[in-house]
């Protein structure tokens, strides 16, 4: 069965554009002009991607990228107004695992897409299907894919997870914020490093008792991250 991507933007043209791009790449399309038209699509379709523009009446970009977020963890890209940089901030905080700036070639935007199904579907490179750290405290279970923090299931992004999972078997290890860049986003995106530290914000405030005291992920000031799994 082909993928299905949502694509949510009032533009009068631009959907149409990229419906025909994606379904020449084999995909599923559906399309939705504004926030509530296109979570009710949301409901009925269950898209693996959405693609979601940040500026539209009514209910914009950033609410409905939070209602999905509530049920989901789909992958989402932003379609950000170029060098908005505040929006892309933004848009990683609310749980986007891309954004690609308006305007943008068609080429560029199959890549894209392409490339975080891609990441989405890889499977975890480890070989130990169930990691605990801090006795138990956080336990990441590689063969459901399921982060269980304090006794409690966590929700996490394809990105997010990826990111975790990546710290997570490095213990102990320092890890510049280029290494984690690389390893996580690669080349597939224009994603900036500037994402690691978002990222690591968000991971904190789900997986850390005290986000702004961490236990599991420290800051090496001046260097990046280091795990820490005792």
């Amino acid at each position: 069965m082909p993928e299905t991507i949502l694509i949510i933007d009032d533009d009068p043209h631009l959907p149409t554009l990229m419906r025909v791009n994606l379904l020449d790449a084999g995909y599923t399309v559906v399309t939705a002009f504004d926030g509530a038209e296109g979570l009710r699509l949301f409901h009925e379709y269950q898209p693996d991607l959405v693609l979601l523009d940040v500026m539209m009446p009514d209910m914009d970009g950033w609410e409905t990228c939070q209602r999905i977020r509530a049920i989901s963890t789909v992958p989402i890209i932003f379609l950000t107004a170029k060098g908005a940089e505040l929006d892309r901030v933004k848009g990683l905080n609310l749980g986007a695992d891309d954004y690609i700036a308006k305007p943008f070639h068609q080429g560029e935007l199959r890549a894209r897409v392409n490339a975080v199904l891609r990441r989405a579907h890889m499977p975890p490179p480890t070989k130990e299907p169930i990691l605990r750290c801090g006795d138990g405290d956080l336990i990441v279970d590689t063969a459901t894919r399921t982060v269980i923090a304090q006794g409690q299931e966590v929700e996490m992004t394809p990105t997010e997870y990826r990111l975790l999972l990546y710290l997570v078997e490095q213990p102990g290890r320092v890890l510049t914020i280029e290494q984690i860049y690389d390893a996580v986003w690669s080349m597939d995106t224009d994603a900036m490093l500037t994402n690691v530290k978002w990222y690591i914000w968000r991971l904190r405030s789900k997986i850390e008792r005290d986000p702004h005291h961490p236990r599991f992920i420290l800051t090496e000031h001046g260097v990046g991250y280091r795990f820490a799994a005792g």
